[in-house]
């Protein structure tokens, strides 16, 4: 399974690397946001699997519908001019550094 993940990691640094891409400036909050919505759903992955309770259904459900809320509440507050990406930024934040704590207790043991 981490291999996989190691191998996705890869392929994605490679992409990166020789097909460049740039985002829109009036794009970049929504793609900010997307991206923290699918770390977070990346983090909440592994701590489940860690924790023996991993689903992928749940993983695969979580991964899209959080990124494209996300991007859709963030989309909608620059619409009527309130900047919400501020407020799904620090919740995905907050929810990734809690995974973050909870994946470094469970590999620790403890």
């Amino acid at each position: 399974m981490i291999y996989a993940a190691l191998i996705g990691l890869a392929i994605g640094v490679v992409a990166g690397i020789y097909w460049p891409y740039s985002v829109s400036p009036e794009y970049a909050r929504l793609m900010a946001v997307a991206v923290m919505a699918g770390l977070d759903a990346v983090l909440g992955g592994i701590r489940a699997s860690m924790a023996s309770t991993y689903d992928t259904e749940v993983f695969i459900s979580g991964f899209f519908i959080n990124g494209i809320l996300a991007a859709f509440l963030c989309y909608a507050g620059n619409m009527i001019g309130i900047d919400l990406y501020m407020v799904a930024i620090l919740i995905f934040g907050m929810r990734i550094f809690q995974n973050i704590g909870v994946i470094r207790r469970l590999y620790m043991g403890k």
